[in-house]
């Protein structure tokens, strides 16, 4: 794997071999001893050009357990906000010997641009950006689905015969778009719920079912049910009335998981506006699976880390043969 810039290029092949190794990076993190030696020498930049400590923090982890040497970087205080490019900056990370360069970044494409511009070597892990894509999210989402649903017998499984409804801010959400593409490939079905002004124009084009009312999609029935953050700061107009009648329509509260079936799991890739997406009996229920995304995320993202660097080494040392 050179880079992992989105799911929607992902083989159904791809996205299994990441899921895979992600549960024997899971075994390794059971231990006493969590650190492996395997990135040993290798230089991993979280390059942030927006806000997210949660997505930080699971990378740089992720990095550490490999026993990579990690750089962050923000934006914020850093020479970007002095109206740096994003080439100066890719070209000062190579001139610091970068092998994977971890980006965040408010416009969609950036990740792309950065591994397709001939500035850096570096492998590119898209970590967010615009409203696009943010494929490790979707990949810890399904890594979660799978292990909720098939246990110590996940390995090699894709999402078949499963039921994804995914409510919420869809408009803004690049979650919403990755695990569309990749619970799709994986073999899931997946619904979409959101107020008419919160869905995509171009949503006719991806391989969903678009629905308004959240209780019509919980009573035709659901596996999984993904709560999205309402992105009030990506809001530049009234997409609802009000905070409260958004709650009403389509947030989950205590009412809506008494309908869910026996076996549904609640999800939401954080963080979460409690009260309003989601409520707190809703977010604190067994059915719940927000602590575990946030533990599966570092195993996740060892394991495209491991995929990105372990194999670029193991191809120079056939190379050196």
């Amino acid at each position: 794997m050179r880079h992992l810039l989105d799911t929607r290029t992902l083989t159904r092949d791809d996205a299994l071999r990441i899921l895979d190794v992600a549960e024997e990076m899971a075994d390794t993190q059971r231990r006493e001893v969590k650190k492996l030696p395997t990135l040993r020498g290798k230089t991993v930049v979280n390059l942030f050009f927006e806000d997210s400590t949660r997505t930080r923090i699971s990378f740089e982890a992720a990095a550490k357990r490999l026993s990579a040497d990690v750089i962050n970087f923000s934006a914020k205080g850093s020479s970007v906000s002095k109206g740096e490019s994003l080439q100066d900056t890719a070209q000062t990370l190579q001139a610091m010997g970068a092998d994977a360069v971890v980006i965040r970044h408010g416009a969609s494409g950036a990740p792309r641009t950065l591994a397709t511009s001939g500035w850096i070597t570096a492998g590119v892990v898209n970590a967010g950006d615009g409203t696009h894509e943010h494929p490790t999210q979707a990949l810890l989402d399904a890594f979660t689905i799978r292990k909720r649903f098939f246990g110590a017998d996940s390995r090699g499984r894709d999402l078949a015969g499963l039921r994804v409804v995914i409510v919420g801010d869809v408009l803004h959400s690049r979650v919403a778009r990755s695990n569309v593409w990749l619970l799709t490939t994986l073999g899931a079905t997946v619904t979409l719920v959101a107020p008419p002004t919160l869905v995509p124009q171009d949503v006719s084009a991806w391989p969903v079912e678009i629905r308004y009312d959240l209780d019509e999609a919980i009573d035709q029935g659901v596996d999984a049910l993904m709560m999205l953050r309402i992105q009030l700061e990506r809001m530049n107009a009234a997409y609802f009335p009000t905070e409260r009648e958004y709650s009403r329509r389509w947030g989950l509260d205590a009412a809506r998981v008494g309908r869910l079936s026996a076996d549904s799991i609640v999800m939401h890739p954080g963080p979460m506006n409690r009260g309003l997406e989601i409520s707190a009996d809703a977010a604190d229920s067994p059915r719940s699976t927000v602590l575990e995304q946030v533990t599966n995320g570092v195993s996740v993202r060892m394991a495209a880390l491991y995929l990105l660097l372990a194999g670029e080494r193991a191809r120079h040392e056939e190379d050196g043969r």
